[in-house]
Protein backbone atom coordinates (compact mmCIF):
# COMPACT_ATOMS: atom_id res chain seq x y z
CA UNK A 1 0.00 0.00 0.00
CA UNK A 2 1.42 3.46 -1.23
CA UNK A 3 0.18 6.99 0.74
CA UNK A 4 -1.12 9.88 -1.27
CA UNK A 5 -1.55 13.43 -0.48
CA UNK A 6 -4.44 14.40 -2.61
CA UNK A 7 -6.22 17.87 -2.69
CA UNK A 8 -10.60 17.44 -3.17
CA UNK A 9 -13.34 19.53 -3.40
CA UNK A 10 -16.53 19.01 -1.22
CA UNK A 11 -19.39 19.32 -3.76
CA UNK A 12 -21.47 20.28 -0.57
CA UNK A 13 -20.22 23.18 0.86
CA UNK A 14 -17.28 24.09 -1.76
CA UNK A 15 -14.61 23.46 0.21
CA UNK A 16 -11.55 22.29 -0.51
CA UNK A 17 -9.86 19.47 1.31
CA UNK A 18 -6.38 18.26 1.47
CA UNK A 19 -5.13 14.97 3.17
CA UNK A 20 -3.59 11.82 2.92
CA UNK A 21 -5.11 8.19 1.82
CA UNK A 22 -3.07 4.97 1.00
CA UNK A 23 -4.18 2.88 -1.57
CA UNK A 24 -2.53 0.75 -4.03
CA UNK A 25 -2.59 2.83 -6.94
CA UNK A 26 -3.83 6.62 -8.16
CA UNK A 27 -7.11 5.13 -9.43
CA UNK A 28 -7.26 3.12 -6.77
CA UNK A 29 -7.32 6.15 -4.13
CA UNK A 30 -9.45 8.71 -6.44
CA UNK A 31 -11.82 5.94 -6.22
CA UNK A 32 -11.52 5.53 -2.10
CA UNK A 33 -11.68 9.88 -2.06
CA UNK A 34 -15.28 9.75 -4.44
CA UNK A 35 -16.47 7.17 -2.24
CA UNK A 36 -15.95 10.11 0.40
CA UNK A 37 -18.27 12.34 -1.29
CA UNK A 38 -15.51 14.33 -2.68
CA UNK A 39 -14.28 15.08 -5.81
CA UNK A 40 -10.52 14.85 -6.27
CA UNK A 41 -8.68 17.54 -7.84
CA UNK A 42 -4.89 16.30 -7.26
CA UNK A 43 -3.73 13.73 -6.33
CA UNK A 44 0.57 13.14 -5.58
CA UNK A 45 2.17 10.02 -4.15
CA UNK A 46 3.98 11.33 -1.09
CA UNK A 47 7.00 8.14 -1.40
CA UNK A 48 7.81 9.14 -4.61
CA UNK A 49 8.84 12.73 -4.93
CA UNK A 50 10.32 13.62 -7.87
CA UNK A 51 11.97 17.13 -7.30
CA UNK A 52 15.21 18.52 -5.37
CA UNK A 53 17.30 16.35 -3.42
CA UNK A 54 15.09 12.97 -3.05
CA UNK A 55 15.37 12.25 -7.14
CA UNK A 56 18.51 11.60 -6.30
CA UNK A 57 18.16 9.67 -3.30
CA UNK A 58 15.16 7.55 -4.61
CA UNK A 59 16.18 6.86 -8.09
CA UNK A 60 15.84 3.66 -9.31
CA UNK A 61 19.45 2.22 -9.78
CA UNK A 62 20.50 -0.49 -12.19
CA UNK A 63 20.69 -3.17 -9.39
CA UNK A 64 17.48 -2.34 -7.87
CA UNK A 65 16.20 -2.67 -11.74
CA UNK A 66 17.95 -5.87 -12.43
CA UNK A 67 16.81 -7.39 -8.81
CA UNK A 68 13.01 -6.06 -10.28
CA UNK A 69 14.03 -8.68 -13.17
CA UNK A 70 14.98 -11.48 -11.36
CA UNK A 71 12.49 -11.77 -9.08
CA UNK A 72 9.58 -11.20 -11.58
CA UNK A 73 11.19 -13.80 -13.82
CA UNK A 74 11.69 -15.82 -11.19
CA UNK A 75 7.43 -15.68 -10.30
CA UNK A 76 6.22 -16.01 -13.42
CA UNK A 77 8.67 -19.09 -13.62
CA UNK A 78 6.70 -20.82 -10.84
CA UNK A 79 3.45 -20.59 -12.65
CA UNK A 80 2.35 -17.11 -10.47
CA UNK A 81 0.15 -14.44 -12.95
CA UNK A 82 1.64 -11.43 -13.80
CA UNK A 83 -0.88 -9.12 -11.62
CA UNK A 84 0.13 -11.49 -8.31
CA UNK A 85 3.90 -11.43 -9.58
CA UNK A 86 4.28 -8.02 -9.85
CA UNK A 87 2.74 -7.59 -6.50
CA UNK A 88 4.75 -10.23 -4.42
CA UNK A 89 7.90 -7.91 -5.75
CA UNK A 90 6.30 -4.85 -4.80
CA UNK A 91 5.89 -6.13 -1.49
CA UNK A 92 9.50 -6.81 -1.46
CA UNK A 93 11.09 -3.61 -2.98
CA UNK A 94 12.41 -1.53 -0.64
CA UNK A 95 13.21 1.75 -2.87
CA UNK A 96 10.17 3.95 -2.93
CA UNK A 97 9.84 5.50 -6.22
CA UNK A 98 10.30 1.71 -7.45
CA UNK A 99 7.44 0.29 -5.29
CA UNK A 100 5.37 3.35 -6.76
CA UNK A 101 6.45 2.43 -10.36
CA UNK A 102 5.18 -0.90 -9.59
CA UNK A 103 1.49 -0.23 -8.44
CA UNK A 104 1.41 2.38 -11.41
CA UNK A 105 2.26 -1.16 -13.33
CA UNK A 106 -0.36 -3.28 -12.05
CA UNK A 107 -2.99 -0.44 -11.97
CA UNK A 108 -2.52 0.02 -15.55
CA UNK A 109 -2.49 -3.97 -16.69
CA UNK A 110 -5.72 -4.04 -14.65
CA UNK A 111 -6.96 -1.67 -16.73
CA UNK A 112 -6.51 -3.82 -19.86
CA UNK A 113 -2.69 -2.42 -21.09
CA UNK A 114 -0.43 -5.01 -22.21
CA UNK A 115 3.08 -5.44 -19.78
CA UNK A 116 5.24 -3.55 -22.41
CA UNK A 117 3.24 -0.61 -22.70
CA UNK A 118 2.66 0.11 -19.14
CA UNK A 119 6.17 -0.29 -19.06
CA UNK A 120 6.07 2.43 -21.75
CA UNK A 121 5.15 5.12 -19.29
CA UNK A 122 8.27 5.33 -17.16
CA UNK A 123 11.18 5.64 -19.96
CA UNK A 124 13.74 6.71 -17.04
CA UNK A 125 13.79 3.37 -15.45
CA UNK A 126 12.99 0.99 -18.57
CA UNK A 127 14.67 1.65 -21.39
CA UNK A 128 14.20 0.61 -24.59
CA UNK A 129 15.53 -2.27 -25.04
CA UNK A 130 13.94 -3.35 -21.81
CA UNK A 131 10.48 -2.75 -23.08
CA UNK A 132 11.22 -4.32 -26.73
CA UNK A 133 12.31 -7.29 -24.89
CA UNK A 134 8.97 -7.55 -22.50
CA UNK A 135 7.34 -7.54 -25.72
CA UNK A 136 9.14 -9.91 -27.54
CA UNK A 137 8.42 -12.28 -23.81
CA UNK A 138 4.62 -11.72 -23.85
CA UNK A 139 4.48 -12.63 -28.19
CA UNK A 140 6.14 -15.55 -27.93
CA UNK A 141 4.91 -16.61 -24.44
CA UNK A 142 8.44 -16.65 -22.27
CA UNK A 143 7.80 -13.63 -20.62
CA UNK A 144 10.25 -15.46 -17.77
CA UNK A 145 13.11 -16.18 -20.01
CA UNK A 146 12.87 -12.39 -21.29
CA UNK A 147 13.39 -11.15 -17.82
CA UNK A 148 15.93 -13.24 -16.90
CA UNK A 149 18.01 -12.16 -19.93
CA UNK A 150 17.63 -8.90 -19.10
CA UNK A 151 18.82 -9.76 -16.10
CA UNK A 152 22.01 -10.88 -17.28
CA UNK A 153 22.09 -8.19 -19.95
CA UNK A 154 21.82 -5.18 -17.30
CA UNK A 155 24.69 -6.88 -14.92
CA UNK A 156 27.00 -7.57 -17.31
CA UNK A 157 26.27 -4.48 -18.27
CA UNK A 158 26.54 -2.39 -15.10
CA UNK A 159 29.93 -4.70 -14.13
CA UNK A 160 32.04 -3.49 -17.27
CA UNK A 161 30.95 0.37 -16.23
CA UNK A 162 31.50 -0.26 -12.88
CA UNK A 163 34.94 -1.80 -13.96
CA UNK A 164 35.93 1.69 -15.78
CA UNK A 165 34.89 3.56 -13.12
CA UNK A 166 36.86 2.07 -10.55
CA UNK A 167 39.59 2.58 -12.91
CA UNK A 168 39.40 5.91 -13.26
CA UNK A 169 39.24 6.40 -9.62
CA UNK A 170 42.62 6.41 -8.74
CA UNK A 171 43.72 8.83 -11.16
CA UNK A 172 41.07 11.34 -9.83
CA UNK A 173 42.09 11.28 -6.34
CA UNK A 174 45.52 11.89 -6.76
CA UNK A 175 44.71 14.43 -9.16
CA UNK A 176 42.26 16.03 -6.27
CA UNK A 177 44.80 15.54 -3.83
CA UNK A 178 47.50 17.48 -5.95
CA UNK A 179 45.32 19.97 -6.70
CA UNK A 180 44.61 20.47 -2.66
CA UNK A 181 48.45 20.22 -1.89
CA UNK A 182 49.57 23.44 -4.86
CA UNK A 183 46.59 25.36 -3.43
CA UNK A 184 47.78 25.07 0.41
CA UNK A 185 51.41 25.87 -0.99
CA UNK A 186 49.84 29.07 -2.98
CA UNK A 187 47.64 30.11 0.06
CA UNK A 188 49.69 29.70 3.09
CA UNK A 189 53.51 28.59 2.27
CA UNK A 190 54.40 30.90 -0.61
CA UNK A 191 53.13 34.43 1.03
CA UNK A 192 54.80 33.68 4.13
CA UNK A 193 58.03 32.89 2.08
CA UNK A 194 57.57 36.09 0.32
CA UNK A 195 57.50 38.21 3.47
CA UNK A 196 60.91 36.06 4.00
CA UNK A 197 62.49 37.44 1.16
CA UNK A 198 60.99 41.10 1.08
CA UNK A 199 62.92 41.63 4.22
CA UNK A 200 66.54 41.01 2.33
CA UNK A 201 68.23 44.03 0.45
CA UNK A 202 68.61 43.45 -3.20
CA UNK A 203 67.63 40.49 -3.75
CA UNK A 204 66.37 39.55 -7.48
CA UNK A 205 63.75 36.29 -7.37
CA UNK A 206 64.38 33.55 -9.81
CA UNK A 207 61.72 33.65 -12.52
CA UNK A 208 60.06 30.78 -11.27
CA UNK A 209 59.76 31.76 -8.17
CA UNK A 210 58.01 35.31 -9.23
CA UNK A 211 55.69 33.19 -11.33
CA UNK A 212 54.28 31.10 -8.26
CA UNK A 213 54.48 34.71 -6.32
CA UNK A 214 52.62 36.56 -8.93
CA UNK A 215 49.63 33.38 -9.01
CA UNK A 216 49.55 32.75 -5.23
CA UNK A 217 48.74 36.67 -4.91
CA UNK A 218 45.71 35.94 -7.86
CA UNK A 219 44.51 33.33 -5.64
CA UNK A 220 44.77 35.20 -2.23
CA UNK A 221 43.60 38.40 -3.39
CA UNK A 222 41.48 37.27 -6.64
CA UNK A 223 40.21 33.81 -5.23
CA UNK A 224 36.16 34.71 -5.95
CA UNK A 225 37.53 35.50 -9.68
CA UNK A 226 39.26 32.08 -9.93
CA UNK A 227 36.40 30.21 -8.42
CA UNK A 228 34.08 32.16 -10.73
CA UNK A 229 36.31 31.60 -14.16
CA UNK A 230 36.19 27.69 -12.96
CA UNK A 231 32.58 27.46 -12.72
CA UNK A 232 31.79 29.17 -15.76
CA UNK A 233 34.13 27.06 -17.73
CA UNK A 234 32.42 24.23 -16.09
CA UNK A 235 28.72 25.15 -16.92
CA UNK A 236 29.52 26.65 -20.59
CA UNK A 237 31.46 23.00 -20.71
CA UNK A 238 29.10 20.77 -19.64
CA UNK A 239 26.57 22.84 -21.99
CA UNK A 240 28.57 21.96 -24.87
CA UNK A 241 28.66 18.47 -24.16
CA UNK A 242 25.33 18.24 -24.28
CA UNK A 243 25.31 20.15 -27.71
CA UNK A 244 25.80 17.63 -30.92
CA UNK A 245 28.86 19.08 -31.96
CA UNK A 246 29.91 18.32 -28.33
CA UNK A 247 28.99 14.77 -27.84
CA UNK A 248 30.59 13.93 -31.57
CA UNK A 249 34.18 15.37 -30.50
CA UNK A 250 33.72 13.61 -26.94
CA UNK A 251 32.49 10.00 -28.35
CA UNK A 252 35.46 10.56 -30.74
CA UNK A 253 38.40 11.39 -28.36
CA UNK A 254 36.77 8.40 -26.12
CA UNK A 255 37.74 6.10 -28.73
CA UNK A 256 41.04 7.86 -30.26
CA UNK A 257 42.79 9.29 -27.01
CA UNK A 258 46.12 7.61 -25.97
CA UNK A 259 45.93 4.82 -23.30
CA UNK A 260 41.51 4.93 -22.26
CA UNK A 261 40.88 4.59 -26.16
CA UNK A 262 41.89 0.84 -26.61
CA UNK A 263 39.68 0.53 -23.74
CA UNK A 264 36.61 2.39 -24.53
CA UNK A 265 36.48 0.52 -27.97
CA UNK A 266 36.82 -3.04 -26.39
CA UNK A 267 34.02 -1.81 -24.27
CA UNK A 268 31.30 -0.66 -26.90
CA UNK A 269 32.40 -3.37 -28.95
CA UNK A 270 31.53 -5.96 -25.92
CA UNK A 271 27.99 -3.63 -24.97
CA UNK A 272 27.10 -4.11 -28.67
CA UNK A 273 27.39 -7.67 -28.65
CA UNK A 274 25.99 -8.21 -25.38
CA UNK A 275 22.79 -5.92 -26.17
CA UNK A 276 22.65 -8.04 -29.61
CA UNK A 277 23.11 -11.10 -27.78
CA UNK A 278 20.01 -10.31 -25.98
CA UNK A 279 17.69 -9.50 -28.74
CA UNK A 280 18.44 -12.11 -31.00
CA UNK A 281 17.78 -14.59 -28.64
CA UNK A 282 14.38 -13.38 -27.65
CA UNK A 283 13.37 -13.41 -31.41
CA UNK A 284 13.36 -9.74 -32.38
CA UNK A 285 14.26 -9.30 -35.94
CA UNK A 286 17.87 -8.51 -37.08
CA UNK A 287 17.07 -4.78 -39.08
CA UNK A 288 14.82 -3.84 -35.10
CA UNK A 289 17.76 -5.48 -33.52
CA UNK A 290 20.42 -2.83 -34.67
CA UNK A 291 18.13 0.31 -34.14
CA UNK A 292 17.63 -0.51 -30.46
CA UNK A 293 21.49 -1.91 -30.05
CA UNK A 294 22.49 1.88 -32.34
CA UNK A 295 21.11 3.71 -29.13
CA UNK A 296 22.20 1.04 -26.24
CA UNK A 297 26.40 1.58 -27.51
CA UNK A 298 25.83 4.86 -25.95
CA UNK A 299 27.98 6.61 -28.65
CA UNK A 300 27.33 8.91 -31.81
CA UNK A 301 30.06 7.55 -34.34
CA UNK A 302 28.84 3.71 -33.53
CA UNK A 303 25.45 4.84 -33.59
CA UNK A 304 25.79 6.73 -37.19
CA UNK A 305 28.02 3.41 -38.56
CA UNK A 306 24.52 0.43 -37.46
CA UNK A 307 22.16 3.51 -39.11
CA UNK A 308 24.00 2.87 -42.56
CA UNK A 309 24.56 -0.74 -41.87
CA UNK A 310 20.29 -0.84 -41.46
CA UNK A 311 20.14 0.36 -44.70
CA UNK A 312 23.02 -1.57 -46.58
CA UNK A 313 21.21 -4.85 -44.74
CA UNK A 314 17.68 -3.42 -45.71
CA UNK A 315 19.14 -3.66 -49.21
CA UNK A 316 20.16 -6.81 -49.00
CA UNK A 317 23.64 -6.82 -48.05
CA UNK A 318 25.15 -9.10 -45.54
CA UNK A 319 25.53 -7.42 -41.95
CA UNK A 320 29.34 -8.21 -41.17
CA UNK A 321 30.01 -7.08 -45.08
CA UNK A 322 28.44 -4.02 -43.94
CA UNK A 323 30.46 -3.43 -40.74
CA UNK A 324 34.12 -4.72 -42.67
CA UNK A 325 36.69 -2.26 -42.61
CA UNK A 326 34.23 0.42 -40.88
CA UNK A 327 36.90 2.30 -38.29
CA UNK A 328 34.19 2.88 -35.50
CA UNK A 329 33.85 -1.45 -34.84
CA UNK A 330 37.30 -3.27 -34.27
CA UNK A 331 38.14 -6.95 -36.92
CA UNK A 332 36.75 -9.65 -34.49
CA UNK A 333 33.36 -8.27 -34.87
CA UNK A 334 32.71 -8.39 -38.53
CA UNK A 335 34.63 -11.46 -38.94
CA UNK A 336 32.19 -13.12 -35.88
CA UNK A 337 28.92 -11.66 -37.28
CA UNK A 338 30.53 -13.51 -41.13
CA UNK A 339 30.68 -17.04 -39.36
CA UNK A 340 27.04 -16.76 -37.42
CA UNK A 341 25.59 -15.75 -40.96
CA UNK A 342 27.29 -18.59 -42.63
CA UNK A 343 26.77 -21.27 -39.69
CA UNK A 344 23.27 -20.14 -39.05
CA UNK A 345 24.99 -20.10 -35.23
CA UNK A 346 24.65 -16.14 -35.06
CA UNK A 347 23.20 -15.87 -31.30
CA UNK A 348 26.57 -18.10 -30.67
CA UNK A 349 28.86 -16.08 -32.22
CA UNK A 350 27.46 -12.89 -30.83
CA UNK A 351 27.40 -14.56 -27.45
CA UNK A 352 31.41 -15.49 -28.14
CA UNK A 353 32.21 -12.24 -29.22
CA UNK A 354 30.27 -10.11 -25.76
CA UNK A 355 32.35 -12.57 -23.73
CA UNK A 356 35.81 -12.30 -25.42
CA UNK A 357 35.89 -8.21 -25.14
CA UNK A 358 34.47 -8.62 -21.53
CA UNK A 359 37.73 -10.07 -21.10
CA UNK A 360 39.57 -7.64 -22.51
CA UNK A 361 38.01 -5.39 -20.55
CA UNK A 362 39.27 -6.73 -17.77
CA UNK A 363 43.07 -6.87 -18.89
CA UNK A 364 42.78 -3.39 -20.57
CA UNK A 365 41.76 -1.97 -17.02
CA UNK A 366 44.78 -3.76 -15.40
CA UNK A 367 47.27 -2.58 -18.38
CA UNK A 368 45.89 0.99 -17.65
CA UNK A 369 46.51 0.99 -13.85
CA UNK A 370 50.24 -0.51 -14.32
CA UNK A 371 50.94 2.24 -16.93
CA UNK A 372 48.32 4.97 -15.02
CA UNK A 373 50.38 4.68 -11.49
CA UNK A 374 54.02 5.63 -12.72
CA UNK A 375 53.25 8.30 -14.65
CA UNK A 376 50.91 9.89 -12.22
CA UNK A 377 53.76 9.58 -9.10
CA UNK A 378 56.34 11.07 -11.76
CA UNK A 379 53.59 14.13 -12.43
CA UNK A 380 52.94 14.99 -8.82
CA UNK A 381 57.05 14.26 -8.13
CA UNK A 382 57.17 17.24 -10.90
CA UNK A 383 54.72 19.00 -9.51
CA UNK A 384 56.20 18.96 -5.57
CA UNK A 385 60.18 19.85 -6.71
CA UNK A 386 58.91 22.92 -8.93
CA UNK A 387 57.34 24.51 -5.82
CA UNK A 388 59.95 23.28 -3.58
CA UNK A 389 62.56 25.09 -5.92
CA UNK A 390 60.51 28.32 -6.36
CA UNK A 391 61.10 28.04 -2.71
CA UNK A 392 64.58 26.74 -2.62
CA UNK A 393 66.47 28.65 -5.53
CA UNK A 394 66.36 32.14 -3.87
CA UNK A 395 67.92 30.87 -0.89
CA UNK A 396 70.61 29.01 -2.81
CA UNK A 397 71.04 32.27 -4.55
CA UNK A 398 72.11 34.36 -1.52
CA UNK A 399 74.67 32.24 -0.49
CA UNK A 400 78.18 33.48 -0.24
CA UNK A 401 76.68 36.92 -1.25
CA UNK A 402 77.38 39.86 1.29
CA UNK A 403 73.73 39.23 2.54
CA UNK A 404 75.21 36.31 4.15
CA UNK A 405 78.30 37.54 4.89
CA UNK A 406 79.58 38.30 8.79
Amino acid sequence: MLVFKYTAKDPATGRKVSAQVQADSEQAAAKLIKQEGLAPLEITPKDAKSGGLDKYINRVKAKDRILFSRQLSTLINAGLPLLQSLRNVGNQTENKKLKYIISQLIADIEGGSAFSKALEKHPEVFNEIYINLVAAGEASGTLDKSLLRLADQQEKDADIISKVRGAMIYPLVVLLVMVGVVTFMLVAVLPEVRDLYEGLPDVQLPILTRILLALSDFVVNYWWAFLLVVGLIIFFTGRWVRSLGGRRFVDKAKMRTWLIGELFMKMYMARFARTATTLVSSGVPLLQMLEITSRAVNNYHIEKSLERAIEKVRGGKALSDTLENDPNFLVLVPNMLRIGEQSGAMEDMLQKTADYYEKEVDNQIKTISTIIEPVLMIVLGVVALTIVAAILLPIYGLVGTDTFSV
